[in-house]
C-alpha cells in the first residue's frame, strides 16, 4: 500500500491525466473559445482551494456561472448566476476537464477527497482533518456515494476512510464508478440537492 501511495499512485495520475487532456483535446479548445462568448469572462474560473496537509493551491476549472452582482455588489446566490450553458457543463462535468492540469502540476490526484475552500480547515474535527493528508481529488469515494446528496458528515467519514484504506484496486473501483456514473447521468449535476452549507461539528 505505501509503495502505491508513495510511487505508483503518482505514476498512474500523470499518465491517465495525459492521456485525458490527449484525448479530450478538441473539446478542451472548443470550451476555451465557446466559454467566453457565454459569459463574456475569461474561460478559466481559478480559486484557492486546500490541497495535501493544507497546503492552498489554485483549482482551475471552466466557468460555468456568470459574475452577476446586486446593488451592493455582492455576487448572487449560485443558482441565479447558473445559465442553461453552465447547467450544460455542470451536468456533463466538463467544467472539470481543467483539473487534470492540477493532477499534473501535483496539487491533486484523479481520486482523493474533493478540494475545499480554505476557510473550511478550522472548521474541521480533528477526525476529519485526516482528509487533507492525501492529495485531493478530481472525484472521489464521496462522489461516487452520493455526492451532494449525502450530509456533509457522511461525507467526510468516506473521505477520512478512503484517506486510511487507499489502494490500487479502491482508486480503480472509484474511476470505474465515476465513469459508469457520467454514461448514466446519475449524480453529476453539481446544482442538485446541495446540503446545507458546512459550518462546523456540533
Amino acid at each position: 500500500m505505501k509503495l502505491y501511495q508513495n510511487g505508483i499512485k503518482r505514476i498512474l495520475d500523470v499518465l491517465i491525466s495525459l492521456a485525458g487532456l490527449m484525448v479530450l483535446s478538441p473539446v478542451f479548445l472548443l470550451l476555451i473559445l465557446l466559454v467566453p462568448c457565454f459569459f463574456n469572462a475569461p474561460p478559466f474560473f481559478i480559486q484557492k482551494r486546500l490541497g495535501k496537509d493544507g497546503r492552498i493551491f489554485s483549482i482551475i476549472k471552466f466557468r460555468s456561472m456568470t459574475g452577476d452582482t446586486d446593488a451592493s455588489g455582492n455576487l448572487l446566490p449560485d443558482e441565479k448566476r447558473t445559465i442553461p450553458f453552465g447547467r450544460f457543463l455542470r451536468k456533463s462535468s466538463l467544467d472539470e476537464i481543467p483539473q487534470f492540469i492540477n493532477v499534473l502540476k501535483g496539487d491533486m490526484s484523479l481520486v482523493g477527497p474533493r478540494p475545499m475552500l480554505p476557510f473550511y480547515n478550522g472548521l474541521y474535527s480533528s477526525v476529519q482533518m485526516q482528509r487533507n493528508r492525501v492529495r485531493p481529488g478530481i472525484t472521489g469515494l464521496a462522489q461516487v456515494s452520493g455526492r451532494n446528496q449525502i450530509s456533509w458528515y457522511t461525507r467526510f467519514r468516506l473521505d477520512v476512510w478512503y484517506v486510511s484504506h487507499v489502494s490500487f484496486w479502491l482508486d480503480m473501483h472509484i474511476l470505474l464508478r465515476t465513469f459508469q456514473q457520467w454514461f448514466n447521468g446519475k449524480n453529476v449535476e453539481h446544482t442538485r440537492h446541495i446540503p446545507q452549507e458546512f459550518e462546523g461539528n456540533p
